[in-house]
């Protein structure tokens, strides 16, 4: 299983490396678990501040370079061995999903997203301090490729007309239809494209849904196609990892992730859709 309940958290405490994966840095420094350090989305996790930035190339949140990445990981002192725990205050949708596949995909077996987030582990007696935790800088992850499947605007293209595949967009339905749009300067969807948001993965207590009833919900929505013909994409390619992680925790693998999503895709001048 790829997520851990927070009283199983307190029991392997503090053997694990935890990372505090909310947005802000701000909310980091004002309250987080103890021994976390913070991973930031836009800086450590993308290349959003990157002078030169472009959102048509590459979406909002585009990946760091691979090598610029396994040396953040081994700053955080990570190695082969460490156990890591990823949380955030969205179920894992905000960014520690994404953190966990970034992981996943460096090669690093043993990452787990903390179910039902930051508010869980307070749930379950931990409290938050503001201490920054001292820790030894290991060299770079050793890695020589993202380990787990990719797809660009090119790819996405050919799937999304191919009917043995699908293509899933996890943003909110209002949005997928082309309402309410205020991320991205184009409403709507890629022609083609399935609509199930990522919210639905959790329940009403912001804890994922029984891996039962996650594989029902993914297998109606694949109608026969393998998850490996699958590719999933969101706003800017962080709460797709969220539905990715959902698909590991229902035993539904291989399913690909197009980083660049609507936030590319819609700046690309390629065909969109509405409604």
């Amino acid at each position: 299983m790829p997520i851990l309940s927070a009283s199983d958290l307190r029991l392997r405490l503090p053997g694990v490396r935890l990372l505090d994966a909310r947005q802000e840095p701000a909310d980091y420094a004002a309250g987080h678990l103890p021994g976390a350090l913070h991973a930031d989305l836009n800086r450590q996790l993308s290349t959003a501040t990157d002078a030169g930035h472009d959102p048509a190339r590459g979406g909002r949140h585009p990946l760091p370079p691979l090598a610029r990445f396994a040396a953040q990981v081994g700053a955080w002192g990570i190695d082969p061995g460490t156990e890591v725990v990823v949380y955030d205050a969205s179920g894992g949708g905000n960014a520690a999903a994404r953190l966990w596949w970034m992981l996943r995909a460096l090669g690093h077996e043993r990452v787990l997203v903390l179910d039902g987030g930051l508010q869980a582990a307070l749930d379950a007696g931990l409290t938050v301090t503001v201490e920054v935790p001292a820790v030894t800088p290991l060299g770079p992850y050793p890695a020589e490729r993202w380990a787990l499947p990719l797809a660009d605007a090119e790819a996405v293209d050919a799937i999304r007309q191919d009917p043995t595949r699908r293509l899933l967009d996890v943003r909110s339905s209002e949005r997928w239809r082309g309402e309410n749009e205020t991320l991205d300067p184009i409403p709507g969807h890629i022609p083609g494209s399935l609509n199930l948001p990522w919210a639905d993965n959790l329940g009403p207590d912001g804890r994922f849904k029984a891996a039962g009833d996650l594989r029902a919900q993914y297998q109606a929505l694949l109608g026969g196609v393998p998850p490996a013909r699958l590719t999933v994409h969101c706003g800017s390619g962080v709460t797709a990892c969220h539905t990715l992680l959902a698909l590991e925790v229902a035993g539904l693998t291989g399913a690909s992730l197009y980083v660049g999503s609507w936030s590319e895709w819609c700046r690309s001048g390629r065909e969109r859709a509405r409604g």
